[in-house]
């Protein structure tokens, strides 16, 4: 036989294999009759099958090796804006205006704004991982920046100008977060071991905002203080302890939930939590006796997006502000004895007097120090110092190649650190009524340096939207 007729004749018998194949399996199944699986039949345990959607706070734990803690580190910079809430920092260590920060170690992260916090040589941030989709606490060494430990938990979300926003609260016996979808969970702070966890979604029905959650948590004693803006809760108080509810306040101003924190104050001799929520300000009781009362609200003032916190004048005066065209207000809160007012005494936009857009200002020295938003006119992008007494005429400005868009800045020793937010680091002097430069410094070519700074033990945390970085800006 010839190659090509063998050729056509092997073809020949592979498609007559082929085509009785399909013939056999349609007239000859091999199993007429399938047996039906009852459900628990494959001996499989109850609840091991999640929804696409289900977030199990802390369920992932890992732990590093090599990482070294010195006993020597033994400060704190425990939360948002520090303990005082004031974002200012006393300290002995002699703060070094002259000459270059070196960088004692950097870490890259996922894209976001979570400022750190540090406790007795411990450094811990929230931290975003869109490979594994989750929302993660991580754990580092404060002296080299090795990694500790990390909690992590999956919860699907898309890029929006980042993910992770907000600071945790640490102390000795927990580290509390508050992730961009709502979800709290407390962690011992040198174990990672998870402790408890809520969801404000779930647990009090709440909106969270567009561009994820702002708000950090605070601690009060031994209470956690938290606005969920639900359906029916407007603020909390939870024991950091065991995670039960310790009160609530009811959302009878149908607030939802903004970007900016609470913030505690003592207003008309009452300790108060104030709050900017959407739809207006309000101050509620921080004192055993009615913690959790509603004490006032003014709804005068009510920009569709805040992110800046409160910030107390005096005793009845409150500086409230936000960007996106809202400008700024001065709050006055009066108290008659259990009867209390809040009007709004003036406001007006951002090129018209004290304003900013991200973060809260500053109050030191008789001063209000701030940055301008985008929309404030000539004086946008720069530091510009005002008097509590006259919001609208600034005694102070920084220079016109100082402009620092929605950077951070807070003051150590008299000195003011200003990050603009593409990674340049400024220093100045605090004088009266002013403020004078004594040096800058390029840290990273940053992008979106946005987030908080923190201080201990002579060191500078600062970060941007990649990467978290420690500076030596002082001897200890």
């Amino acid at each position: 036989m010839s190659p090509k007729k063998l050729e056509i004749t092997v073809t020949l018998l592979a498609i007559a294999a082929f085509l009785a194949a399909v013939v056999g399996w349609h007239v000859y199944p091999t199993q007429k009759e399938f047996a039906v699986q009852a459900p628990g039949a494959d001996n499989r345990p109850e609840g091991l099958v999640r929804k696409a959607n289900e977030v199990r706070i802390g369920e992932f734990f890992m732990r590093y090796d090599g990482g070294e803690v010195s006993a020597t580190l033994t400060g704190k910079w425990t939360c948002f804006r520090g303990e005082a809430a004031s974002n200012i920092v006393s300290t002995p260590h002699a703060i070094n205006t002259q000459a270059a920060y070196p960088t004692l170690w950097s870490v890259g992260t996922g894209e976001g704004h979570a400022a750190p916090v540090i406790f007795n040589g411990r450094v811990y941030f929230l931290d975003y991982d869109e490979t594994l989709k989750s929302d993660a606490l991580r754990c580092f060494s404060l002296e080299s920046g090795k990694e500790l430990w990390r909690r992590w938990y999956r919860v699907p979300m898309k890029r929006n100008h980042g993910f992770s926003r907000t600071a945790p609260v640490v102390s000795a016996d927990y580290v509390i977060t508050l992730g961009p979808q709502g979800h709290i969970m407390c962690c011992h702070p040198t174990t990672g071991d998870l402790q408890w966890a809520l969801d404000v979604q779930k647990d009090f029905k709440t909106e969270v905002p567009f561009w994820y959650a702002g708000q950090c948590p605070r601690v009060d004693g031994s209470t956690l203080v938290v606005a969920p803006s639900g359906e029916e809760t407007l603020m909390v108080g939870v024991d950091c302890k065991t995670g039960n509810i310790l009160w609530q306040t009811p959302n009878t101003l149908r607030y939802k939930m903004s970007h900016s924190s609470v913030i505690p104050m003592t207003l008309g001799g009452k300790k108060t939590y104030v709050y900017i929520g959407v739809g207006g300000v309000c101050g509620v009781s921080a004192e055993k006796s009615d913690a959790g009362a509603l004490l006032w609200s003014a709804t005068k003032w009510q920009p569709s997006v805040v992110a800046p916190s409160p910030l107390q004048l005096s005793d009845n005066s409150v500086f409230l502000v936000a960007g996106y065209g809202a400008g700024g207000a001065l709050l006055h809160v009066n108290r008659a004895g259990s009867k209390w007012t809040a009007t709004i005494a003036e406001q007006y936009k951002a090129n018209e007097g004290l304003s900013c857009e991200q973060q809260t200002p500053i109050l030191y020295n008789g001063m209000i120090i701030t940055i301008t938003p985008k929309d404030g006119g000539s004086l946008r992008g720069k530091l510009v110092c005002y008097l509590p007494t006259d919001l609208h005429t600034p005694i102070w400005s920084s220079g016109a190649d100082e402009r620092f868009g929605l950077g951070p800045y807070m003051v150590i020793n008299k000195h003011l650190f200003a990050f603009k937010e593409d990674g340049e680091l400024y220093v100045y002097a605090i004088k009266n009524k002013s403020m004078a430069l004594l040096k800058k410094q390029r840290i990273m070519e940053g992008v979106d340096a946005w987030g908080p700074m923190a201080y201990a033990d002579g060191r500078l945390m600062v970060r941007d939207a990649h990467n978290v970085v420690c500076l030596k800006i002082a001897d200890n």
